[in-house]
């Protein structure tokens, strides 16, 4: 087919699903195996608060293990586990992962864990993170995976708001920088919290010994090694799956809920149009469990649709070096690889002419796709120019679960445009309002909004919250969700997500976008990734500050490499930019999933108030940050959040 009639194929799907939500989502639920099929598909008995399959009951777990070894595949691989940071690599069958869940689930319900029950999951990036989440799913327990070594303080807080009756974690986790002890931060937790849970289950390393407490902590391989089997619990497909704490902007993190029928719908139906994955082919997401890219393109996704899932304990450089990930690429014979930009713009910056690709057969690959930071042009054009492969930039949220925009390459795929996640995925009517709710023209930047309802997959609320989730995500725009992100529509419907709302900045009463000037600034040759962000200044409200970094062995000279980058955004964006601050900084400061912390340095530029996140990668780039904008005559040296004075002691 060509691109014309995909991007008609396209549009064609999307129209079916906005039209006839009831038929399409029928059809995409028949990719499951239910044990009661839906009364009805959407339930809009309760709008806003929207249920998909209602009266439907169905086991995730079931779908995603038990099912593939009654069809006679068991022996094979559904997890490859390669861990360079553990110096480890080994393939675990779909037969084997049934009899570890089952034994898991029946330890759980050894000790009291039923349908409805919360467990926190607070471990690294190993096989038995995956066993957790699905041994919760078989027996209808509702997990709430915490990125491993998160602090203590962050910790307690989610386990006071799920009250869980069981707490499964690890003795350690592994960073490049060494071995990060989860035990200890667990029990501070446990003290923390004012909800007392009665079960711990530790699963032990080598690299570290941890201390467990009698009556409460038990150690993973002999609890297990006396627990029965637990076979899959009936479950409505509306009781809820997960719950997973996204940061809110008052310090109270939001726990956003998934259900076990439309969530299963959703990722089946993607695995297969969005990322051409079937049975038995290699997916990677290279990302963490922590996170909702884990949830449901390393565990759930893949299994659901029998494919073989990559869980990979590492970086993209430093692993040992730049060249990590096509080696496992290669050797492991993957498909489809999901990454996010940062991790593109990581490579790049040590091995800028690709030379680590060279040698490697990528003939396996069909296609990259980047996701969690928006993806500039520059690191696309790098990418598909490298690896020779379709580099597919695609757009979600912890809070839709899947991607609202995406290049369907299972099905129709189109033409790439660098800067666009392609068109809006069928079951999202993706629109672009301003300011006073109206819907704005081709080209023109406003505020992006899902119509409701919401498809299949995306949140059912906020846990034990509903009204918080209506103010959050409904009030702004009645009868619309607020994405949070800003863009705009082209006239062949391709959508492009510039930045955050709050990251657009107003100079002199013109409405400009920090992601085009990131854009404009990483076009330089001697620049890796770029972070742009809105300072105040008293004549004209605010004005764009960027700080870049280089690629390795640049050795420009500052004012040269000022006087440039000043000159490309001039001549691209127009004088009307006011840009005039920049400077090079060694790292930028990012979530541990690769999101640039912009709002963060605002506040730091502006002297304001503010708290490190809990999911901060390296508390040094704040320093780092803070005093290259004191060089430009922002951020009062002597102004900082406590944890950073804390640091400097």
């Amino acid at each position: 087919m060509t691109q014309a009639s995909n991007l008609a194929l396209h549009r064609q799907l999307l129209r079916q699903s906005l039209e006839d939500k009831q038929g399409f989502w029928r059809q995409a639920a028949g990719l499951l195996d239910w044990s009661r099929p839906a009364a009805r598909v959407l339930d809009d008995s309760q709008a806003p608060f929207y249920r998909w399959f209602s009266g439907g009951e169905l086991n995730t777990c079931y779908n995603a293990v038990d099912r593939h070894v009654l069809a006679g595949r068991g022996e094979q691989t559904a997890i490859a586990y390669v861990s360079p940071l553990a110096g480890k690599e080994y393939s675990i069958s779909y037969r084997e992962l049934l009899a570890e869940v089952r034994r898991l689930a029946g330890y759980m319900r050894s000790i009291g864990v039923t349908k409805g029950d919360r467990v926190i999951i607070y471990m690294p990036m190993v096989p038995e993170t995956a066993f957790a989440m699905l041994a919760c799913a078989r027996i209808g327990a509702v997990h709430s995976v915490v990125f491993g070594g998160f602090a203590a303080s962050e910790l307690a807080t989610r386990i006071e708001d799920a009250k869980p009756k069981l707490v499964l974690s690890a003795s350690c986790g592994i960073e490049p920088s060494g071995v990060v002890p989860y035990k200890p931060l667990l029990d501070a937790a446990l003290d923390l919290s004012r909800h007392k849970v009665a079960h711990c289950l530790i699963l032990g390393r080598s690299q570290y010994q941890a201390e467990l407490v009698a009556g409460r902590d038990q150690d993973w391989q002999q609890a297990l090694a006396g627990a029965g089997d637990a076979e899959c619990a009936a479950l409505a497909a509306t009781d809820p799956l997960y719950i997973l704490y996204t940061s809110g902007t008052t310090g109270q993190p939001k726990g956003v809920v998934r259900d076990n029928g439309g969530h299963a719908v959703a990722l089946a139906w993607s695995m297969n149009n969005i990322y051409d994955i079937g049975p038995g082919e290699v997916f990677w997401a290279a990302s963490d469990v922590g996170w909702v890219v884990g949830h449901s393109y390393i565990v759930y996704g893949p299994l659901l649709v029998g494919a073989t899932t990559l869980m990979y304990e590492g970086k993209p450089v430093g692993t040992p070096d730049p060249g990590a990930f096509w080696r496992t690429i290669e050797k492991y014979r993957v498909k489809s690889f999901f990454t996010a930009p940062t991790a593109i713009r990581a490579i790049k910056r040590e091995d800028p002419q690709g030379l680590c690709v060279a040698g490697h057969d990528l003939a396996c690959l069909g296609a990259v796709f980047l996701a969690g930071e928006r993806c500039d042009p520059d690191t696309l054009s790098w990418a598909t120019q490298t690896l020779d492969k379709p580099v597919i930039d695609h757009w979600w949220q912890t809070e839709t679960g899947w991607p609202v925009a995406a290049n369907l390459m299972g099905v129709a795929p189109v033409a790439i445009k660098p800067g666009s996640p392609a068109l809006p995925v069928p079951g999202y009517r993706v629109e672009v309002l301003n300011e006073q709710g109206e819907a704005v023209g081709a080209n023109v930047p406003g505020n992006l909004v899902i119509k409701l309802p919401l498809p299949p997959g995306t949140l059912c609320t906020l846990w034990q919250n509903d009204r918080r989730y209506a103010d959050s995500y409904l009030s702004m725009y009645p009868g619309y969700y607020l994405t949070g992100d800003a863009g705009y529509l082209d006239e062949e419907g391709y959508l492009y997500v510039m930045s955050r709302i709050d990251d657009i900045i107003n100079v002199a009463g013109h409405r400009l976008s920090t992601g085009r000037f990131e854009e404009v600034l990483c076009q330089h040759p001697d620049v890796a990734e770029a972070a742009v962000i809105g300072v105040e200044d008293k004549l004209k409200g605010q004005v764009p500050l960027g700080l870049v970094v280089l690629k390795s062995g640049v050795q420009t000279r500052d004012e040269i490499l000022h006087q440039e980058l000043i000159a490309l955004v001039r001549q691209q964006i127009g004088p009307v930019a006011s840009f005039r601050l920049v400077s090079a900084v060694q790292k930028l400061p990012k979530t541990r999933s690769g999101k640039i912390l912009r709002g963060t340095m605002r506040k730091i530029a502006d002297n304001q108030d503010y708290t490190p996140p809990a999911t901060l990668e390296d508390p040094l780039s704040l320093a780092l940050v803070r005093a290259a904008l004191t060089l430009l005559g922002y951020a009062d040296a002597l102004v900082r959040a406590p944890a950073e004075r804390q640091q400097r002691r």
